[in-house]
Formats: C-alpha cells, structure tokens, sequence
C-alpha cells in the first residue's frame, strides 16, 4: 500500500494556499472547501478523508486565525449528516476541547462539543482564555445543547479532529523548516553561509527526516478513518508523530536562526507558537497510554 497523495489531491491543496494564506474565509466557501466531506447527494463535494490531508497541511502552513479545520473537516460533514443548515460554509464552527477550552471561540459563530457518544453545539461565547499563541483566540466554553447521540456520528467527528491536529501540526512544521532553510541561507558567518555548517545541517536532517515519517502515517490515519480499519490506532499513531516532528522542527528553526528566532518581530514566532498550543491540545499522553495499551506493552517499571 503506498500512502502518498495523488496529483488530484496536490493540486487542491495548491489551490487553497492563498486564500489560506489570507485567511480569506469567503473564497474558500466559493471554492467549496466547507462541503468538500459532504456526500454529492446533500450538494457536497464527496470527497474523501485522504483528499483533504493536504488541504489540511496547508491550513497549518498558513497558521490560518480561524476555525477552519473545525469546520470543513469536523463541523460541516456532521451538520451535513443530520440535516443542519450550520453546515454551510458561511458559518464558523469552533470544535471544543478538554475542559472547554475552545481555540478561535472567540471567532466563530458557534462551538461544537464533542463529550463521549454525545455532540453538542452551542452559540459561541465563554470566558476568553490567554494562551502563548494571541491569534488562537481561544475561549472556554461550556453552555451548548445536545445536537446528536449517534455514536457512530461523533466517532468519525472524533476521528476527524484528531486528524486534523495531525495534518496542521506536520504543515507547520514544514513552514517552520522552510524559514530556517531560507534563513541559513542567506546568514553569513566567517564569509560562508550558516546553512554550509555541518552541524546546522544535522539538525535540519533530523527534523526534516520527523516529518517526514510524520506525514504518510496522516494520510494512513486518513485512509483508515475513510475505510474504518483500527482508526483510533491510526489517528492516535499520526497525532503523537506529528507533534513530536513538529514540536523538534520548532527547537530546531529556534536554534538554528539564533537570536531572532526568539523576537515577536520576526515570523517564525508565530508558528511555533501555534505548534506548542496545538500540542497541548492534542493529547498525546493519553494517546500513548492507548497505544501502549492496544500493543500490550509492559507496565512501566519504577
């Protein structure tokens, strides 16, 4: 089985780059991004789980300061599924996670909650939260009311948003490289290039290498979701990869651009900081406790 994107599935990622970019939220629902899970017979676009992975890099890529995974990848296929007009794609659905804590809840119209076999969705509202990344707008939720008990309904919704941590976290730290790859190019030291320094090129090997595994088990993350093969594994696997890779990617563009890679002046700031918030958000110590569990690896011993 080989788990890389078709041409069809590159190109669309390409063509949501720039209103990604721009964060421009009615283009994307011109290009019907919002309907793209949605079955052809509910006016959608019937795409599938692994045609979306790199749409969803390429959100990371961007950073994007709106719910935007949230809504096309989780919000708008349910919705769709029960009949809810909320699944068009002028709203924004925020997709809550522990304890409410809602990133870009204070930029959507509406929160969805996904609580065990129980989906709930509510205005948008809750006590703003102050997190290390300012554009995550992020909120605490609790009031929303109950949209759906179907289990099978909020599993692939679950699914979905564990996938989409996944994709984001990969496209950013393939941003985070490609601005430390340009910087060190253009950084002189001793009349060389900094990029000309073994040391530097290790370190830049090794995240490179992270995402690298990081990003195929995405898209077999996604294939399993689409064709309900040990999901949870899948997703859990890509998540904990993801935000390792990610998570090395940002020390790495840290250290290699120096000093100012630490400024809020430069760029980079930005996307490691979205990368750590994403991390939190993700829970990776519980997906490896689950991990661990369906491998039935030992008990840590003291």
């Amino acid at each position: 089985m080989r788990f890389a994107p078709t041409d069809e599935q590159i190109e669309l990622a390409e063509a949501v780059r720039e209103p990604l970019a721009a964060a421009d939220w009615n283009a994307l629902a011109a290009m019907d991004v919002f309907a793209a899970l949605v079955p052809a017979e509910r006016g959608g676009l019937g795409l599938a789980e692994t045609d979306l992975v790199g749409v969803l890099e390429a959100a990371g890529y961007a950073a994007i300061a709106e719910p935007f995974a949230a809504t096309a990848f989780v919000a708008a296929p349910l919705l769709a599924a029960l009949g809810d007009p909320r699944a068009a794609g002028s709203c924004k659905i925020a997709l809550a996670g522990p304890d409410g804590l809602t990133a870009f809840g204070a930029n959507a119209d509406w929160i969805l909650h996904l609580d065990g076999d129980v989906a709930r969705i509510g205005a948008a509202a809750g006590a703003p939260v102050s997190t290390v990344d300012t554009t995550l707008a992020a909120v605490v939720s609790t009031g929303a009311d109950v949209l759906t008990t179907d289990p099978a309904l909020v599993r692939t919704a679950r699914l979905r948003a564990g996938l989409a941590l996944a994709a984001e976290l990969v496209g950013l730290g393939r941003r985070m490289l490609d601005l430390t790859v340009a910087y060190v190019k253009q950084r002189h030291q001793f009349g060389v290039p900094v990029g000309s320094f073994q040391a530097v090129k290790h370190h830049l090997a090794d995240a490179t290498l992270g995402l690298e595994f990081a990003a195929p088990e995405a898209l077999a993350a996604a294939w399993a979701i689409e064709h309900d093969v040990d999901a949870e594994r899948a997703v859990d696997a890509a998540v904990v990869l993801a935000a390792e890779a990610a998570h090395e990617a940002g020390r790495t563009a840290i250290q290699c651009h120096g000093a100012i890679g630490y400024t809020v002046e430069y760029e980079l700031h930005r996307f490691v900081k979205r990368a750590w918030a994403l991390e939190a958000l993700a829970g990776t110590g519980a997906r490896l406790d689950r991990l661990a569990a369906s491998l039935a690896l030992p008990e840590a011993r003291p």
